[in-house]
Order: C-alpha cells, then structure tokens, then sequence
C-alpha cells in the first residue's frame, strides 16, 4: 500500500510505501499501550481508593477480600475437620491399646497403668449440636494424645521386657521331658530298696526306662561341665542353668557334649544305655540345687502333662534324624 503526500511546500509529491509489517507493529504499540494504561489505572485506583473515597472500588476490593477470605477459613476448616475425625480414629485405637496393654500387664505381672479415659458408668442428657473444633482445642487435643501414646509406649517396653526376662528364666528351669518315650519314673525320688544291697537306700533322681540309644535331650537351656565316665553314674553329663542349678544324667551309652557346651532345650546330648552301677537300660536324671538333690517332678509333671498324644514318638524320630 503507497500513501501519496501531496504539498504546497513540496516541489514534487512524495509517494510512502506502507509494509505489512508496519501495521503489525503498530497494532502491537497500540495493544502495548492500551494495556499499560490499564494497568496503570488499575494499580493507581486501588492504592489511592481509600483517599479517594470511591464507593464503587471499595465495594470490589472489600468483595474480593472477603472471598479470599472466606476461601481460606474454609481451606483451614475442612483440615481441621479431617485432623479431628482422625484424631478421634486415634483415640479409640489407643483406648484398645490401652485395654491390651492391660491384659498384658496381668499376664507380666506388672502393675497396670491408669485408664486412659474413665467412663462413668451411666450417661445421658439431651442432644446438644457438636461445636466446630479450634485449632487452639486439635493442638491441645494432639499433645495430650502424643503424652499418652510416649507413657504407652515406655509402658509395654516395661512389660515387654518382663515378658523377656520371664522367658530367659522359664528356658533356664528343667521342665522338659529328658527321655522321648519310655517307662516315665520307673523309680522314682526318695527312699527305695536297692537293687544291688536289697537294703534301703536314698535313689536322688528318677529312672526312665528306655532302649539302647533312645535320644536324651537337655531338660532345659544351659552349659555342659561334666561329660564323663563315673563309677556310680556312667557316662554322666551334668548341665549348668544357672543360680545353681544342674541337671544330671546318667548311665548314657553315647555323649554328644563335651564340657563348655551351650545347650538350648530339647537339644539332643546323648543316648540312653547301661553304663556304670546300673541292672539295665535306663537314664537316671537328677535334679540338684547348690549341689543338694531335689525331686525332679516338681519339674517334669507338668512338662508330661502339656505333651499331646504322639509327640514323644514324633519328637524322638525328629531327633534321631
């Protein structure tokens, strides 16, 4: 496109030529500028709208304030509505933590805490509507649960290592069955008529009645301190719990241990015989406490009692495999 500019000031008339793209550039200075008087505008109105006592500004600017507003306490309440929905999920896993931890405690023998929540034993009233939780009442709500759940927690660790400590002590007592199968007490604790003398005599242990090379199996946990040949006694194994306390099992015609030997129990450490003073198969166990004997069915009745029906046959074929 050409613009022909004709003058009187002019000798000649003079011709433009107008590209495409000096429209385009126009239009963009002209947007540009457009734009920056907007805004302009814009940003001196609100700066200026309370000087300038606009009622119209101010009415847009308190409106958009007040949906900003009301967005955000809208965005706080329905976290804090959730928070305290979970909050009350908490409370009743810790009110059932808290009942566990109790029965436990029985169970341990340690004195139980105080309930976490004491409900009286009647309640009502009428309906009053649920007030909407503050955040001040969940932060508050939030520490006296996090107070509970440390006192539980340092709670059943007590309990849990009473449990352990039980354990450790129950695995250190004589209370399993030496022998898997046989006669149980052929002879046992007391006072007998000697086989040998005919005359009365004190038989310290009790005699299990069993095959040539029937498994004997550690009563309970322990070290090994003798595993040896005794006139009286045969091949005799003697085994260390602990305060004192020793196993003893004699007349063996194989030991499996030798002294310094951690044993667990049931392990098996040797194999009944006839060895030493003894008229036929049998393992002699005795039970001594500070090296005076005591009557090891105090011990073993209930170990005998608690195996079930064709588990001594099962034990002793797992053994001597």
């Amino acid at each position: 496109m050409q613009i022909i500019l004709v003058s009187s000031r002019l000798s000649t008339a003079k011709a433009i030529t107008i590209q495409p793209w000096h429209l385009i550039g126009v239009f963009f200075a002209f947007t540009l500028l457009v734009f920056a008087l907007a805004s302009a505008f814009s940003f001196l109105t609100l700066k200026h709208a309370n000087s300038l006592k606009l009622p119209f500004i101010d009415e847009v600017v308190t409106a958009a304030r007040n949906e900003e507003i009301a967005r955000s306490e809208q965005f706080v309440r329905e976290n804090i509505n959730t928070m305290a929905m979970r909050l009350g999920q908490l409370q009743a896993q810790l009110i059932q933590l808290d009942t566990l931890g109790t029965r436990l405690a029985k169970l341990a023998g340690v004195k139980p805490p105080e309930p976490v929540q004491a409900v009286p034993p009647g309640q009502g009233g009428p309906l009053v509507a649920e007030q909407p939780i503050t955040a001040a009442e969940l932060e508050a709500q939030m520490k006296y649960f996090s107070e509970l759940l440390a006192r539980q927690d340092d709670y059943l660790g007590v309990i849990e290592s009473e449990l352990l400590l039980d354990q450790a002590t129950l695995s250190l007592v004589p209370s399993t069955l030496p022998v898997i199968g046989g006669t149980w007490n052929a002879s046992g604790f007391g006072w007998r008529i000697d086989p040998f003398t005919g005359a009365r005599a004190m038989h310290e242990g009790v005699d299990f009645v069993s095959e040539v090379g029937t498994p004997i199996v550690a009563a309970a946990a322990g070290v090994v301190t003798t595993a040896a040949f005794h006139p009286q006694y045969g091949n005799m194994i003697e085994i260390d719990h602990g305060r004192d306390l020793v196993t003893r099992y004699a007349h063996a015609s194989r030991m499996l241990v030798t002294p310094g030997t951690v044993v667990r129990r049931g392990q098996k450490i040797g194999e009944v015989g006839s060895t030493g003073r003894s008229t036929g198969p049998h393992l002699h166990f005795e039970v001594r406490v500070k090296n005076v004997a005591q009557n090891p069915n105090r011990f073993l009745e209930l170990a005998r009692k608690a195996l079930p029906p064709g588990a001594a046959q099962a034990r002793a074929e797992r053994l001597d495999h």
